[in-house]
């Protein structure tokens, strides 16, 4: 569960991460506030949650088994691992 979650937080710290490394392009001070107004960092925000929330919808539409398939797990038949399967 925390695999989901740290990736999460990696998308939502992209936009953030962009800009910081547009500062040291510029050679601008990274901690001078005067290069993070309020509303760079909203809309920094908007962005990560944005991207945040496309992930999450992709990976809700495109992971997974196909639709109204039923996936029966790994057994034992027989003496014999039969593999899970998705039907």
């Amino acid at each position: 569960m925390i695999r989901p979650v740290l990736t999460e937080i990696g998308i939502f710290l992209i936009p953030f991460a962009i800009y910081v490394l547009f500062l040291f392009a510029t050679q601008a001070g990274l901690l001078v506030p005067a290069n993070w107004p309020l509303h760079l960092v909203a809309k920094l925000t908007v962005a990560a949650l944005v991207l945040v929330i496309a992930s999450l919808v992709l990976v809700a539409e495109f992971s997974g088994a196909p639709p109204r398939s039923t996936y029966v797990p790994a057994h034992v038949e027989n003496g014999r691992l039969i593999p899970g399967v998705e039907r």
